[in-house]
């Protein structure tokens, strides 16, 4: 594939507008060349130079676009990822790239028989936290992890009219899908879910707290989402046999995109409050100088598969087994029971 490689962007929501059209005009490989929205004004103000086209069926019509990165909201996803792929399009479908195991499979299989690539956009594999994470575990300096608990919680106590917390929707299905990911990263496919969900905010139609517990052999995973903690401190407890990994806050990337930081600017993806490694034996505290948060590699290598010169960054393969997860976590909360995988 010569050239740069044409993407359509499809919706132009929060992800569409914090996410995928700054890292994608920011990768040099790839041309932010259309965006589908109702809402041109809004993709003029930001991207004067960028089509913007009403309906997906324009852009599957245009033969100039190599790329579809699906944005929408996530009832929409197996649909278009389909639709894109039936004319031709290569796909990245933000997380989750489905509602279900078997309409997650029905894409994957698709991709497999067009020979198309289908990747899911899983940012957080490259948040700073989760970086400086693997690179102890990978030195051994944890020794064997027994516990591992990772949380994505926040204060949003005012239910807002968003499909995101829309019934049918929630923090396991949002934020879920990131929490799992990582875990399967680190652990590979557990054991066993259990999983708890509540609605805990006035008016809600949608789980905005999720607790669940991963079972291994012997390490138990803890995930926990909430948007009701005030005092969002733990975002990684891991204890190991030699050493505990401890870490407060979120990864800024989130937060430079939404201040329109340029992508990759100094300062980009550096940790504000870096993580401590607590001795087993000593009790001794050391900052762990990890590695900054690095978004921009995702679409970089995109482009690298694209052009047959590397491998896929987030393998469907992937994508399927954290919804295998999320789906068996939904039943293990309507059975009140762990649910094995």
């Amino acid at each position: 594939m010569a050239g740069p490689i044409n993407v359509a962007l499809v919706g132009y929501g929060f992800a569409g507008k914090t996410f995928h059209a700054p890292l994608i005009s920011a990768c040099a490989g790839l041309r932010l060349h259309t965006v589908v929205s109702s809402r041109a004004a809004d993709v003029h103000a930001d991207w004067p130079d960028v089509r913007v086209v009403p309906s997906l069926d324009d852009a599957l019509a245009d033969p100039a676009i190599d790329l579809l990165v699906i944005a929408t909201p996530d009832p929409l996803h197996a649909e278009q990822a389909k639709a894109a792929l039936h004319a031709g399009k290569a796909v990245v479908v933000d997380k989750p790239f489905a509602l279900t195991v078997a309409d997650a499979r029905g894409v994957v299989d698709l991709a497999g028989s067009k020979g198309l690539l289908l990747s899911v956009f899983q940012n957080r594999r490259w948040d700073a936290d989760f970086l400086a994470l693997k690179m102890e575990i990978e030195a051994g300096r944890l020794g064997r992890i027994v516990t591992f608990e990772s949380r994505f919680d926040r204060y949003r106590p005012i239910v807002r009219d968003r499909w995101r917390e829309a019934e049918g929707a929630g923090v396991w299905f949002d934020l879920g899908p990131h929490l799992i990911d990582q875990a399967l990263i680190l652990f590979g496919r557990p054991l066993g879910i259990t999983l708890d969900l509540a609605i805990q905010r006035d008016g809600g139609k949608s789980p905005d707290w999720a607790h669940a517990v991963l079972r291994y052999e012997q390490t138990r995973v803890i995930l926990n989402a909430a948007m009701m903690i005030a005092a969002p401190d733990v975002r990684f407890a891991v204890h190991g046999t030699k050493a505990s990994f401890l870490s407060s806050g979120l990864d800024p990337q989130e937060d430079q995109l939404k201040a329109g930081m340029a992508v990759g600017a100094s300062g980009w993806g550096v940790d504000p409050a870096p993580a401590t490694r607590v001795e087993g034996d000593s009790g001794e505290r050391t900052p762990v100088d990890g590695p900054p948060g690095d978004y921009p590699p995702f679409y970089a290598r995109i482009a690298a598969a694209l052009r047959g010169v590397g491998p896929n960054p987030v393998p469907p393969e992937q994508a399927l087994a954290v919804m295998e997860v999320i789906e068996a976590g939904v039943e293990s909360a309507r059975l009140r029971q762990e649910v094995a995988l």
